[in-house]
């Protein structure tokens, strides 16, 4: 069956594909209104490949430590070391309420402390006649050293600053982590006696807030994008019914797409949330390449039955195709290693090919839907327009050989930017700056030491000696010899807290009655008093009984990323060395949430470039089926991968360091600024079918492809510019990199890809 025929049964069909459209719509609004549509994956370790090393030690601390994730809650009280107790009191009330919260296993704070000095009995602290039995008395030999151990955790140096060290139950054990947080949240927020709200802070807390932010933007700004594309619609073409088309294209295309991945079992997660997005532009762009030929139709003289069915005819090709090669392109990411690359490759393959459903059944029903405001005008300017698009091609013809070696120029400029790209490690920079998550950090790191958490764990003798305690500490002692440089040069320890139970120990050896006890005695002593918060400092794992010490660490979670990475490969350095001191049975290693964080972009843009050259691939093979010639497929990936070239390596020189929203930009936008080409080449092809010489039919399709290449990339530039309000920074990002890679591609399809022709079909440049 040919294309006109297809298009002829789809008009016929019209009204009851129409309405066969809208009973399933709004079934699946109903179902998702019923039942809830997609979910979001929070879990951070998703984001990394099944198999990368990284995962094995925080999925073992996990299972040995019931969790390793903590979450501070924060906030001053200049009475907090009152001698009358008042700030202790306060500090019970709030740490009371906070380990009642359902998701947190314990609370650890100063009152904890303090009732451990409490409950020694009174007379036996010899050292001075008038030692009290509170955490507040300097005089208390156990108080200080006590004191001095949790520094930076449970208190700050300015003894204003209360911490309690929120320490939560696995994610498997909890309905929401985000209820978990929320509920902390609003505990901080409303301290007794008036005492000023208070903040919270850890990986746990960024991690809720970006998911919130990338599902509240999700919905924000995507009502916000198709607002203001039907607004940017409507100026360009002023019809109601051209601005509903196009819109109901995508709003469909997003219903059926998620309805889908309900039915699979796919979950959103930080890197599908672009998936709105994405299928806005495969949807605009192919209904306006519909619009502008629809006109010219009309504007011929053609019945509006009869232009559909012509423009129907000529573009149902194309439109096949360029559906086709997107899904292609996007199903090049199941290749990557990190569960949501490859989940985010599968959605958008599904809704590209789910854009070609929403146009068959849509747009003929709606477009031949009585008579007001039937056709499209003519946008402003584009008299204008014609005049730039013809200038552009005599412009290839005088310079064809300057132009290509500007393009070249551009290339390898591109290519040496992108080997100066840098990651961007400091998760706070997904924020901007006045966010509380940022303040809240700053608050942490300025008043408590350094606000990243992470662990290394080591094997240990079930019952603990004297030599293993020495070992341990001379591990302890060259971490916390560690240095970095801070940013006025001067050096600076890189860990601000190095704390494990072998510390714990030895500040024992100041309790009046364990200060000659063995070592173990004196563990199981604190144990008693503060089971959740010793449990996880030591722990037996039961599938091999060997025994486990954990290290709790800190460091400046606000810091360069070299900085960070060769922090954490010390760490790792000093593990190692540890391993080879001990005979004890197990492995040490280095794990936590800043260790995943530090290495999260990485993990994402690992296979960014692999992925990239098997679109590129797949792509090219099928616009090679495609147009039947594998010269013209080629031609058509060079403007599309230049610009994506150019805007990386642009961020190379610019020091513009890769977060979330430009980690996948490559493959992404390879997908969606192909769709152009395909339609030129198409209507290319036609014209010299139809007897046309190449300056012709470059000429025909400047102005015909041409226009609509250029109305549908002014309008998602204005709807993806949107993107740029959010809080989220890798949204930002991303709304930025696209919008800048679509008028990379716009460039690229009416300069760079009619010169690559007339460079390729150069002798019949001249006919006239």
């Amino acid at each position: 069956m040919d294309a006109r025929r297809i298009v002829t049964l789809l008009v016929q069909l019209r009204w009851w594909s129409l309405a066969a459209i809208a009973c399933l719509t709004l079934s699946i609004v109903a179902a998702f209104a019923a039942y809830g549509g997609l979910d979001f994956d929070r879990r951070i370790e998703n984001m990394f490949a099944a198999d990368d090393p990284l995962l094995p030690p925080y999925q073992r601390v996990k299972r040995l430590f019931g969790g390793n994730e903590i979450v501070l809650a924060v906030y001053h009280d200049p009475q907090l070391f009152s001698a009358d107790g008042v700030g202790i009191r306060r500090l019970e009330t709030v740490a009371n309420r906070l380990g009642q919260v359902p998701g947190v296993a314990s609370v650890l704070s100063l009152h904890d402390l303090d009732q451990v000095i409490a409950s020694i009995p009174r007379g036996l602290f010899t050292q001075a006649p008038d030692a009290g039995e509170t955490i507040v008395d300097a005089d208390n030999r156990l108080s200080v050293a006590y004191l001095d151990l949790f520094r930076g955790y449970t208190h700050g140096p300015d003894r204003q600053t209360a911490a309690v060290v929120c320490i939560l139950t696995p994610v498997e054990e909890t309905t929401s982590r985000a209820a978990t947080i929320g509920a902390l949240e609003t505990i901080i927020q409303d301290l007794p006696d008036g005492i000023a709200a208070g903040t919270l802070a850890g990986e746990p807390v960024m991690v809720i807030e970006g998911f919130s932010l990338v599902e509240r933007d999700g919905e924000m700004l995507a009502k916000a994008t198709l607002v203001l594309l039907a607004a940017t619609i409507f100026l360009l073409f002023r019809s109601i019914r051209w601005v509903v088309i196009p819109l109901g294209v995508v709003l469909v295309t997003l219903m059926f797409t998620q309805a889908a991945l309900v039915f699979s079992g796919l979950e959103l997660s930080m890197v599908s949330s672009m998936l709105t997005a994405i299928v806005t532009v495969v949807g605009i762009a192919t209904v306006i390449h519909i619009l502008v030929r629809f006109r010219e139709a009309r504007a011929r003289g053609a019945a509006p039955r009869q232009a559909l069915i012509e423009v129907g005819s000529l573009l149902c090709v194309p439109i096949f195709w360029a559906c086709c090669t997107d899904a292609a392109g996007f199903a090049a990411l199941m290749i990557a290693e990190v569960g949501p690359v490859q989940d985010f490759g599968v959605m958008m393959a599904i809704g590209s090919l789910m854009v070609l459903v929403a146009v068959a059944t849509i747009v003929p029903g709606l477009a031949l839907l009585g008579r007001f405001d039937a056709d499209p005008h003519q946008a402003w300017g584009e008299n204008r327009l014609q005049a730039i698009l013809a200038s552009t091609l005599r412009l290839i013809r005088a310079r064809r050989r300057l132009l290509a070696m500007l393009t070249v120029a551009v290339l390898c400029g591109a290519v040496l930017g992108l080997g100066r790209l840098e990651v961007e490690t400091d998760f706070t920079k997904n924020f901007h700056a006045n966010n509380k998550i940022v303040t809240s950090y700053e608050t942490v790191e300025d008043d408590l030491g350094g606000a990243g958490v992470w662990d290394l764990i080591v094997p240990a003798p079930r019952v603990l000696t004297a030599d293993y305690l020495e070992r341990v500490r001379s591990l302890e002692t060259r971490l916390r010899s560690l240095t970095e440089q801070a940013a006025d040069g001067t050096t600076r320890p890189a860990l601000t807290k190095v704390l494990s139970m072998v510390d714990a120990i030895d500040a024992m050896e100041n309790h009046p009655l364990l200060s000659l006890a063995p070592a173990e005695l004196r563990a199981q002593a604190m144990s008693a008093k503060m089971p959740h918060f010793f449990a996880a400092l030591r722990a037996e794992d039961g599938a091999t009984g060997e025994t486990y010490l954990r290290v709790m660490l800190r460091a400046r979670e606000r810091q360069p990323a070299e900085q960070k990475l060769r922090l954490i490969a010390a760490v790792q350095a000093e593990a190692a060395r540890f391993g080879e001191s001990t005979e004890t049975a197990g492995t040490s290693e280095v794990t936590g949430f800043f260790v995943l964080l530090a290495n999260l972009i990485q993990s994402m843009i690992r296979d960014q470039w692999i992925c990239f050259a098997v679109a590129a691939v797949a792509i090219g093979c099928m616009m090679t089926v495609a147009f039947r010639s594998p010269t013209l497929a080629a031609l058509a990936l060079v403007p599309n991968a230049l610009p994506i070239l150019v805007v990386l390596g642009g961020m190379g020189w610019l020091g513009v360091r890769i977060n979330m929203g430009a980690a996948m930009i490559a493959a992404v936008s390879m997908g969606l600024s192909v769709d152009s080409s395909i339609h030129y080449i198409f209507s290319f092809q036609r014209a010299i079918a139809g007897g046309r010489t190449v300056v012709e039919a470059l000429d025909e399709v400047q102005q015909t492809v041409g226009r609509a290449v250029v109305f549908s990339t002014l309008a998602l530039i204005v709807g993806f510019l949107v993107l740029c309000t959010s809080e989220f920074i890798p949204t930002v990002y991303f709304g930025a990199l696209v919008s800048l890679s679509m008028l990379g591609g716009l460039a690229g399809n009416l300069l760079v890809l009619p010169l690559l022709i007339t460079l390729v079909y150069g002798k019949s440049i001249g006919e006239s």
